[in-house]
């Protein structure tokens, strides 16, 4: 028979079978590379979550190293299962007491210190636990919270019963928060053994020394005391050290100490101490005059609201003689508030009549720069100049006034910004041209009846200076050291004044170690008062 040419033959069969090979080997490869995938994803899965495999009674780890709080979070390792049966027996333990079933609570009692030992031996072994360790304890758990809930025990009473309970813990929980806050305030009031030591010395010498006295009335009778080319400071306190520290960083941040001039007002049981204390002790040649509060006869109830109020009988029972109240704040019932020379700030051009322009500080501050630029600054005729607080939302004016109240809210504006005390800059001329005394008076007998705002010197005084005060820039005066432990160090460094404000002071043992070396720097140390009291 002829061949065809080769051009019309058909195409040899052969072909269809080489790429049914082609196709299956690339179908091989394909399935190979997803096997080496999967064997290598499980691999990883076990380094990150070791399988437990029983080997003689043992549960073992593919790792080297027992992990205690992967082996408690594991719904199938025993410590987690002893940990879930012991929060169980806990509940019913409480239950039980209820009760009076005493023995079921020992027996709980037993089996859940049994249960602590066998995880803290694990913890601190390192070693997995056993199983011939755990099953015995865990069947005898859950054969007594079996027995708990077949007596009387069922959900609905767990439930109740520890809903009561939540609740109970919860109010004294919140007794607990209130009652420490009360003493860390009472402490922070207090004032301490070395110090009342210190007191007592330079009364001592203050009553036994003629020299004293005759140093005193020279002061008293000195013409710079009423120099305005002078820099005059004004502090109003009972603590020594704290006002001397003030004095001493004042004095060694400037440069011509001998034109600063101190005013310092206090009561009549310390008086004696400051007055030795600052006669006896050298400032640079700074002069420092003394008073006490009780001298200011002007300053009386019939003229003050105030003074009337602070002299109420039940206003001196509320601090004197009140019990803790668990509904106020603890901060409400601080002694402070019921010394007058808390409020002889809204009193210093009657104090010092003679005088035109004074730097108010606080005995909580200590001073790192020069504050003698703050004399010439223009305070655009107003009276008071502060640095303001309300960079939070909790310093302006709607935290601390009742604006339910149409008095204020016709008034004031709730958002507008508060500002603190501590490094105060007063214009005497311009506060006695806006009478700002009579309008703290007259808010103060506003709020007699405490509707408008609590306690304290800086509602009424943001009331009086409302529209009268200059903004500082912040750097003058630095917040929150008595109670923030957080504070930028650049911040501080960059400060004129810190302010310990707060409970934390730094003259007491529990005060902030972090910022207690810039209030110790200024304090006399190697004096022999503070020395002996310090040691005996």
């Amino acid at each position: 028979m002829r061949r065809r040419a080769a051009d019309y033959r058909r195409t040899a069969r052969r072909r269809v079978s080489v790429w049914i090979w082609v196709v299956l080997g690339f179908f091989c490869i394909a399935g190979f590379i997803l096997l080496v995938v999967k064997q290598n994803q499980e691999y990883e899965d076990r380094a990150e979550h070791p399988v437990l495999v029983r080997n003689g009674g043992t549960l073992q780890s593919m790792q080297n190293n027992l992990n205690l709080t992967k082996e408690t979070t594991n719904t199938n390792s025993y410590a987690r299962q002893l940990l879930d049966q012991m929060t169980l027996a806990k509940a019913y333990i409480v239950i039980a007491k209820e009760h009076n079933n005493h023995h079921l609570a020992w027996e709980l009692t037993s089996k859940i210190r049994s249960c602590q030992f066998l995880l803290s031996k694990a913890a601190m072994g390192d070693t997995p636990m056993t199983q011939n360790e755990a099953e015995p304890l865990i069947k005898s758990l859950s054969t007594l919270i079996f027995k708990a809930q077949d007596a009387h025990y069922d959900i609905a009473t767990t439930l109740m019963t520890m809903k009561s309970h939540i609740q109970a813990l919860e109010e004294r929980a919140n007794a607990a928060t209130v009652q420490s806050m009360y003493f860390g305030q009472l402490a922070a009031e207090s004032v301490s053994k070395n110090l009342h030591c210190v007191n007592v010395k330079l009364l001592a010498d203050w009553l036994t020394i003629k020299k004293l006295h005759e140093v005193t009335n020279e002061i008293k009778s000195s013409p710079r005391l009423l120099d305005n080319n002078l820099y005059h400071f004004c502090l109003f306190s009972d603590n020594l050290l704290a006002v001397s520290a003030v004095v001493n960083s004042t004095i060694s941040n400037t440069d011509h100490p001998k034109q600063l001039v101190f005013h310092i007002v206090t009561n009549e049981p310390n008086y004696g101490a400051m007055q030795a204390w600052f006669v006896s002790n050298d400032f640079k040649g700074s002069i420092i005059e003394v008073q006490k509060v009780e001298d200011f006869t002007w300053l009386s109830s019939s003229y003050s609201p105030i003074v009337k109020k602070l002299t109420e009988t039940d206003s001196q029972e509320y601090y004197l003689e009140g019990s803790l109240d668990l509904n106020s704040e603890p901060k409400f019932q601080n002694p402070k508030y019921q010394s007058l020379l808390n409020h002889l700030r809204f009193y210093i051009p009657e104090i010092y009549p003679h005088l035109e322009k004074v730097v108010f500080l606080d005995d909580d501050v200590i001073v790192q720069k020069d504050l003698t630029p703050l004399f010439s600054l223009d305070l655009h005729g107003n009276v008071n100049g502060a640095v303001e607080t309300c960079l939070e939302a909790y310093h302006r004016f709607y935290k601390y006034f009742n604006f339910s109240n149409p008095v204020l809210s016709s008034k004031f504006d709730p958002q507008a910004c508060g500002w603190a005390f501590g490094l105060n800059v007063f214009d005497l001329v311009a506060w006695r041209n806006a009478n700002v005394t009579d309008v703290y008076h007259y808010w103060q007998e506003q709020n007699s009846d405490g509707s408008l705002w609590k306690l304290g010197t800086l509602p009424p005084g943001l009331l009086a200076f409302y529209g009268r005060t200059e903004p500082l820039d912040r750097r003058w005066h630095v917040l929150g050291l008595g109670y923030d432990v957080n504070i930028d160090n650049r911040l501080i460094e960059s400060a004129a004044v810190v302010h310990f404000n707060g409970n934390l002071k730094p003259w007491l043992k529990f005060g902030i170690g972090r910022y207690k070396p810039l209030w110790e720097l200024y304090v006399n140390q190697t004096h022999p008062y503070l020395l002996d009291c310090a040691t005996n």
